[in-house]
């Protein structure tokens, strides 16, 4: 809508139109910004003596409960690959990736269904293991068939597991061949004296048994405990009695031993 009431020059009886570029907006000074109210019977604090905002702190602390706080993996995105070898007991197999090994799987009811449940867990294609892996796969036959092998320098990667199941894993493997201990003992070994249910937890779920060797951890009193892995307790017997430990009198011998 034109301006009815135009500027006008009074040498130009002209309208003098508005400026274009006005240029940026003023900004107003400190002493033009609108305060907020007073309260009745406070007194205004100086600006001098108004906190500045705290500086950012980075991250926020960490929750108890959360993946960050309980030391939660951070899942490991390399390839891995797998492959099966026949030993005394059956078709074992095992996965890893450039770290190491992720996986040892032994014997399910047939070879099928230990391909597949590798399969399900390796997230990789079968492939001609490296020469270290080899090693591995060898040195578990030989432990199979009865030899004493300490299994303390394979390359695991346990990137998949939490910061409380490492140390359970790391402190297991530190029980040597023919020795055993306790769900209790081993959770005073890594500082949480009482975490034993939690320690066996942890051990159900070791993705690598024999190379952790979660069959030498025993429930109170020496009775056998848990055992997750294909075959449950009789296959902790067996791999106990294969090491000259015996739990009670019906503990089953390997093939051929």
């Amino acid at each position: 809508m034109p301006n009815p009431n135009p500027q006008v020059d009074p040498n130009n009886p002209q309208p003098t139109p508005a400026n274009p570029n006005p240029g940026p907006a003023r900004t107003p000074t400190p002493t033009e910004v609108p305060q907020p109210a007073v309260p009745p019977g406070v007194s205004p604090r100086p600006p001098d003596q108004i906190p500045a905002s705290p500086e950012p702190l980075g991250a926020p602390p960490e929750v108890p409960g959360t993946r960050a706080a309980t030391g939660a993996p951070a899942m490991s995105r390399l390839p891995a690959h797998y492959c099966l070898f026949d030993t005394a007991i059956g078709t074992c197999g095992i996965a890893w990736n450039e770290r190491g090994l992720t996986r040892v799987q032994l014997p399910e009811a047939d070879r099928t269904r230990t391909e597949r449940r590798l399969r399900a867990v390796a997230a990789g294609p079968a492939a001609e293991p490296p020469p270290a892996i080899k090693q591995a796969i060898t040195d578990i036959q030989r432990y199979l068939a009865g030899e004493r092998i300490d299994f303390s320098s394979v390359a695991i990667d346990l990137m998949n597991a939490d910061a409380f199941a490492r140390d359970v894993y790391a402190a297991a493997r530190l029980v040597g061949w023919g020795r055993t201990t306790s769900y209790g003992e081993l959770a005073r070994e890594i500082g949480a004296p009482a975490a034993a249910r939690d320690v066996g937890q942890a051990l159900s779920r070791n993705p690598v048994p024999i190379v952790v060797p979660c069959h030498r951890i025993l429930a109170k009193g020496r009775a056998v405990g848990g055992f997750s892995a294909p075959g449950g307790t009789r296959t902790k017997l067996r791999l106990l009695a294969l090491e000259g430990v015996r739990i009670g009198d019906d503990a089953p011998r390997l093939p051929g031993l």
